[in-house]
């Protein structure tokens, strides 16, 4: 159901886009943390290795789609604000026609180079048949994790962002109870895991499509699906940045967890479960990035820059607010959180340490999130790949890497390596907003 989100109170409109997307990327890492917290209840510690290095190779698939699917969300939004629906029934079109041909071929490629991924990882011996096993039957699933995110991005470009939640609700209802049967009963380990995921996004989808097709939410004609230069070009000039800079961000969290892996099995395990801890907080800052994208561009669309840089500010200062205060939380209670995915005391140990340091990273992501999310607004999401790229290199990979050496008996100083990408992503974020506001602003804030 399209909504235009261009006029009214602007801290309402955020809350009332941020809210339901903020549901559905709970829901949908819930998945994760289910698949993590049942294989930790019913399997061992290579199993609990298995599922979160197999987890976290999907989850940079998975953030590389979304960030490419950008470019439908703020070309629609775009489209939305300017009241164009040719443009927006063309960048649907398209949408479709592109990520159809990407899913396919990624699956192929991927089935093939499964196990040099796994050995890519360093995975521990113990945790690489699981590992194999739960990214083969996850890469079979990959179409159809294709096309709810991109049928997610079409919605919310159209300013609806319940849609999705309530079919995500489906799916992770499934999931759920299908993790439950095939790790509980069938004893069946990492390859259930992987099992019920993708048997949940598949029904997912289906769902969403019948849903879409008896009610008519979106109208297009056979000329929408061709391919238009014009239009290809648009998407990827917005998606692509922000996939690229989201799969380099991910590339770096692979380095942090190879280097965590080559410490031993219940260091792998550790960092594995406080990644999956942070993927969950870091739910409000992701859900502000995409109401920052979707809000500012269609704000834009509409000639109305300066309701585009309002929504900014509003984001920045709940998703900085939010983060600060589960930093303060998480310093008395890290071990208590590590401790439910997991009995091992061990890894409980080691992994209150790394949460400690690595906690403060949802507000300092916080806030350059919600920069990346204008950028993209106002067609300039190559400012958010350089911000990404500057802090992976600069600080996150070489921090990570000497602090795992200077201190082999603790990961608190790992944590603590994290955040400095992001501090350098914040600083780099500030000085190109400023500078291009003053430069020229009228400029800047063009519609896309």
């Amino acid at each position: 159901m399209e909504r235009n989100l261009t006029a009214g109170s602007v801290f309402k409109n955020i809350l009332f886009f941020s809210l339901p997307y903020l549901l559905s990327y709970f829901l949908q890492t819930l998945y994760g943390m289910a698949d993590l917290f049942l294989i930790g209840q019913y399997g061992t510690v290579a199993d609990t290795t298995a599922v979160s290095i197999g987890s976290q190779v999907m989850h940079m698939l998975t953030v590389m789609i979304v960030g490419l699917a950008m470019g439908t969300t703020v070309h629609i939004a775009s489209a939305v604000g300017a009241g164009d629906r040719k443009k927006q029934a063309s960048g649907i079109g398209n949408t479709v026609t592109l990520f159809l041909g990407i899913s396919v071929v990624l699956t192929v490629l991927l089935l093939l180079c499964v196990r040099p991924i796994v050995s890519l990882m360093s995975t521990p011996k113990e945790a690489v048949n699981g590992t194999v096993s739960y990214l083969t039957v996850c890469f079979l699933g990959l179409p159809f994790i294709t096309a709810y995110n991109i049928i997610s991005s079409i919605f919310r470009g159209m300013g609806d962002s319940k849609s999705p939640m309530y079919f995500i609700l489906v799916a992770c209802g499934v999931n759920i109870a299908l993790d439950i049967l095939f790790m509980g009963p069938l004893h069946m380990g990492p390859t259930g895991a992987a099992l019920g995921t993708t048997i949940s996004q598949a029904v997912s989808v289906v769902i969403f499509l019948l849903v879409i097709i008896k009610k008519q939410l979106i109208r297009l004609e056979k000329t929408d699906f061709k391919f238009n230069r014009g239009v290809m070009g648009k998407l990827l000039k917005i998606g692509l940045p922000i996939s690229l800079q989201d799969g380099l961000i991910q590339v770096a969290f692979i380095f942090i967890t190879i280097i965590a892996n080559r410490r031993g099995l219940v260091d792998a395990a550790a960092v594995g479960v406080v990644e999956k801890i942070i993927g969950f907080l870091f739910l409000v800052p992701s859900s502000m990035l995409s109401a920052v994208s979707a809000l500012g561009a269609q704000n834009i669309g509409a000639g109305k820059p300066e309701r585009a840089v309002s929504t900014l500010k509003y984001a920045v200062m709940i998703a900085a607010g939010f983060g600060l205060v589960v930093t303060v939380i998480t310093q008395f209670s890290a071990e208590y959180i590590v401790s439910v995915f997991t009995g091992d005391k061990a890894v409980i140990l080691a992994g209150g340490q790394y949460l400690r340091g690595y906690i403060l990273d949802c507000a300092l992501a916080g806030v350059h999130f919600c920069f990346s999310g204008y950028f993209c607004a106002c067609d300039k999401s190559i400012l958010s790949f350089i911000h990404n790229i500057s802090a992976i290199v600069l600080a996150r990979i070489p921090g990570v890497y000497i602090t795992s050496k200077l201190f082999p008996t603790t990961l608190f100083p790992m944590g603590l390596a994290t955040c400095g990408g992001s501090l350098v992503s914040v600083v780099i974020c500030l000085v190109a907003f400023c500078i291009l506001r003053k430069r020229a602003g009228h400029d800047f804030t063009a519609a896309t």
